[in-house]
């Protein structure tokens, strides 16, 4: 953190504070790969379509959005094989030297897993891509978007508008603000001040509950969802090269009455940290939730981070206050070896957090389309651990998960969740690669008169991974 522009707590970076930060519509220019031959060099090292006039007063990147996937689940009873096919294209480019722009739009249709399965179900929604609508016998059937369009309207302030999601924390998991969830409509205003060493981001969005905005549904018409206003507050400070500090609030208010109208008060555009929580408090008609985190650079490889999240310290129902920490770290070309890493993490979630306030009339969970907008588990204590190592265009990963999750008269369940994979990097430009793997999963049930849940789903896969896909929970 040498850099005091650099502000590691909150995703996605804003490139313009600093070159330093790493970004998809520059990504070709940090591999320094050297070839003669042209369309070599287009195949496997540049953006599959480049606009790049001398003037440079507008670039334009065109890659495609690639997921095929086939699978097969040695435990499953059911003789079948999974699959995902995605497709669908991602748009980058810049207008200027102040303007930048993206856009993603995907396609897909899947065989999902079966605990996957059972989660869309559930939920009506596919994790972190939205809903579905069903295909064939047993497939799902789903298409999403996003995009944004990022201005440097002052030398240290910027200003974001798009369709798109956050999160914030230097760990795996977000207890304050992760993206897990689906894609929601936003504006962000990110200054930095004192140098750069302060980083100040308001985020203003809109939210769906999957609750019907009307009571009587017209014939012929699409069915309309319930919208929620959110609004979050960042402040990360760089206290010395080595530490830094980040303070966080986040409030779900009211959502819209039956015709969806949504009758804020003044206070959601208060943009200043903290001044709705003595206004409020933690437990009044709107869901406030208030958090901080801390990352330490112990060395230029060696980073330790952790989050504080407090959703409400005076709840008098059985399962009493609502609060979570986190704590890990990450090392980077970890013993000594070039481009291997390593991190490990630790969470734990109280049973209260993130629900709904109490005596609310409306659906103010912490959360957005049916997915917690934080903790991708909700709840509960989890133990991660990550180690990652490239050679040249290899790529080894291996990634452990262990969840225990409460449940009533002292039941509970725990998943273990282990993925390995081997891959390789075909197109460093827009992360094409080509990978095999093996997620085993084995969820236990404590005193419960049901079967446990055991996968060992064996894929092979060709993808662009641009994006996060939660689905160790």
């Amino acid at each position: 953190m040498k850099d005091s522009s650099i502000h590691t707590g909150i995703k996605p970076y804003i490139h313009f504070f600093s070159a330093k930060y790493t970004h998809v519509a520059d990504s070709h220019r940090i591999f320094k790969f050297i070839y003669d031959d042209a369309a070599l060099d287009a195949a496997f090292y540049k953006h599959l379509i480049r606009i790049e006039p001398r003037q440079e007063k507008l670039r334009l990147y065109l890659d495609p959005l690639l997921n095929f996937e086939v699978a097969k689940d040695l435990n499953s009873k059911i003789s079948r094989n999974f699959y995902v096919n995605t497709r669908g294209f991602i748009g980058s480019g810049y207008i200027g030297n102040k303007v930048y722009f993206e856009s993603l739009f995907s396609e897909n249709q899947a065989v999902l897993p079966d605990y996957l399965a059972r989660q869309a179900n559930s939920t009506t929604v596919i994790p972190g891509q939205g809903r579905w609508k069903k295909f064939k016998s047993s497939g799902y059937d789903y298409a999403f978007s996003s995009g944004f369009v990022s201005i440097q309207i002052l030398k240290q302030a910027n200003l974001q508008l798009g369709h798109g999601k956050q999160k914030i924390g230097n760990g795996y998991r977000s207890l304050l603000l992760s993206d897990n969830a689906f894609n929601y409509p936003y504006l962000r205003l990110t200054q930095q001040w004192l140098k750069s060493k302060v980083q100040y981001s308001i985020i203003y969005s809109v939210l769906t509950n999957m609750d019907p905005a009307t009571k009587v549904l017209t014939a012929g018409t699409e069915r309309l969802f319930q919208k929620k206003a959110a609004s979050f507050q960042y402040l990360s400070c760089n206290l010395s090269k080595s530490v830094n500090l980040g303070f966080f609030q986040g409030l779900i208010w009211q959502a819209g009455d039956y015709r969806n109208q949504q009758h804020l008060d003044w206070q959601y555009f208060n943009p200043i940290i903290y001044a709705n929580l003595f206004s409020y408090k933690l437990n009044s008609k709107n869901n406030l939730l208030i958090g901080s985190d801390l990352k330490i650079k112990l060395t230029n490889k060696l980073n330790i981070y952790g989050q504080l999240m407090v959703d409400d310290l005076n709840n008098k129902d059985t399962l009493g206050n609502d609060y979570g920490f986190q704590s890990g770290f990450n090392w980077f070309d970890a013993i000594g070896i070039k481009n291997f890493f390593v991190q490990a993490e630790y969470n734990y979630v109280s049973e209260g957090s993130y629900r709904n306030v109490p005596g609310s009339l409306t659906n103010q969970s912490y959360s957005h389309t049916n997915q917690n907008l934080a903790y991708t588990p909700g709840y509960g204590q989890e133990l991660i651990f990550i180690a990652d190592y490239k050679y040249k265009r290899i790529m080894f990963n291996l990634k452990y998960n262990y969840q225990d999750i409460p449940l009533k008269n002292k039941n509970y369940y725990y998943t273990n969740t282990f993925n390995a994979r081997i891959g390789y990097l075909i197109n460093p430009a827009y992360n094409l690669n080509i990978s095999l793997g093996i997620t085993y999963r084995n969820q236990y049930f404590h005193n419960f008169k049901t079967l446990n849940n055991e996968m060992s789903y064996i894929y092979l896969g060709l993808r662009t991974s641009l994006y996060n896909l939660n689905y160790d929970f």
